[in-house]
């Protein structure tokens, strides 16, 4: 029986768009905050790394939090709409409160201006976003193929996103006025965009009803589901076995992609050039997208999403392997090509992300009997705010631990080797974990078994 369809074009491109506004905040920060601190505003990269690291201790608990907050929302937008539209306000202020940090302030005062602002940032309002922004997936539509597609999407506007962010942001905040000025403009105009985007994703879609959202084709899921509370929430995460593998393995992406965008600082001392940051962009996000495009049908041709998603990562693991050979080589060229190779491996699991959690979701209601698609998206927050924030903190922790001097224009044969380790090494390790953890992830497998025992039962 072929599935209901639930959207039009325009609904899915709408959706999609979404990822502009969250993406000129995630991009932004994690490609150039640590440049901006380190260099213009003067502080020392350990000591932001560590900030980083204990805000992230507030993550952990607003997740599950807000996921919960959105599981029991219920407005004439939904659960989810509302906590996406006015979160992002919250977001555009803060991102640019990371970019103004007042030159004429103690040294003291700066680290607490920009925790601050960072915590508030991450913990709060994109957290809500985030989940909200994700969760709709599973909220619009309950059609598998349209949520791979939305998935493809949103990633395609991602990583369009990133692409333009690395490419034009340097040349912009020179065009802009330079040093700090410059920063704080470019933040503006991004925090501007953001705002756009983000509204206009929202009034795109229009969330299901619940009996809709109820509809699973078995008689005995058809009750009413019970109530629970965010300790209920919490165990019923940590016991879907599926849903710690996906959110470590989130997380991992996320570290391995703050790891690439840290990758400023291994084009302007190694490769003796900062611009090279947009052009390995280019041969990243570019084989991105383009599989992207490819991933719905590549979906359909192998019957789901598990062997595609391990046999991307295992070819993602070799290009990047490739990439570490022609870094020591000194070869630019086959390094751009062997990245672009890599993230054609990584397209896949990127484009059906979101279908994989809706299925973690269901697997959840099929065990348990309780839908919890808002809690279960916490882990898309949680991978971006942790991942992102733990690869960003270790690139600081190894920078001040290799000797790095923002003020100095060559740095030590400590740092050199660092950067190599931190631009090299680190990426191909983490794809080669990944792919060790999506050979466990076969839910689709789990609930195809569940809904047949219970057909018969």
């Amino acid at each position: 029986m072929q599935e209901k369809k639930y959207l039009k074009w325009y609904n899915k491109v709408g959706y999609g768009s979404g990822d502009i506004a969250g993406n000129v905040v995630y991009a932004f920060l994690s490609s150039f905050v640590m440049i901006f601190l380190t260099n213009t505003a003067g502080l020392n990269a350990g000591v932001v790394g560590t900030l980083i690291a204990v805000s992230k201790l507030f993550d952990g608990i607003t997740d599950i939090f807000f996921g919960s907050m959105i599981d029991k929302t219920k407005s004439k937008m939904g659960k989810a709409r509302p906590w996406m539209l006015y979160a992002y306000i919250g977001c555009a202020v803060t991102l640019v409160a990371i970019f103004v940090i007042p030159a004429d302030m103690g040294e003291f005062a700066k680290y607490a201006w920009f925790f601050i602002a960072y915590t508030l940032l991450n913990a709060v309002f994109y957290t809500a976003n985030n989940i909200a922004y994700s969760a709709l997936t599973a909220l619009i539509t309950r059609n598998g193929s349209e949520r791979v597609q939305m998935g493809s999407i949103r990633f395609m506007f991602a990583f369009g996103t990133s692409l333009f962010i690395q490419s034009v942001t340097v040349g912009a905040v020179e065009a802009l006025g330079g040093g700090a000025a410059g920063w704080r403009n470019v933040a503006i105009i991004y925090a501007i965009i953001g705002v756009i985007t983000n509204t206009l994703s929202v009034l795109s879609v229009k969330e299901l009803s619940e009996e809709e959202l109820d509809e699973t084709g078995v008689k005995a899921q058809e009750e009413k589901t019970e109530k629970y509370n965010l300790v209920d929430a919490a165990k019923m995460l940590v016991s879907n076995k599926y849903y710690i593998i996906i959110c470590v393995t989130y997380i991992l992406m996320q570290i391995y992609t703050a790891t690439l965008n840290m990758g400023i600082y291994y084009m302007t001392y190694v490769l003796g050039n900062a611009s090279l940051l947009g052009i390995f962009s280019w041969a990243i996000n570019i084989p991105l997208i383009i599989g992207l495009v490819f991933t719905p049908i590549l979906v359909a041709r192998f019957k789901g999403m598990y062997k595609l998603n391990l046999l991307g990562y295992i070819v993602a693991t070799i290009g990047r392997g490739l990439v570490v050979a022609a870094g020591y080589m000194g070869n630019i060229p086959l390094m751009l090509i062997f990245s672009g190779i890599a993230a054609i491996g990584m397209s896949p699991l990127q484009g059906d992300l979101n279908a994989l959690i809706a299925s973690c979701s269901e697997y959840t209601f099929l065990t348990k009997h309780k839908r919890v698609d808002g809690t279960m998206y916490s882990c898309t927050s949680l991978g971006v705010k942790i991942g992102g924030g733990i690869g960003t903190a270790l690139a600081g922790w190894l920078l001040a631990f290799s000797g790095y001097d923002g003020a100095a224009a060559v740095q030590s044969a400590s740092c050199m080797s660092m950067l190599h380790v931190m631009y090299l090494w680190i990426p191909m390790i983490i794809n080669l974990i990944i792919a060790v953890l999506l050979s466990r992830l076969n839910v689709e497998k789990a609930n195809a078994r569940l809904l047949a025992e219970k057909t018969k039962a």
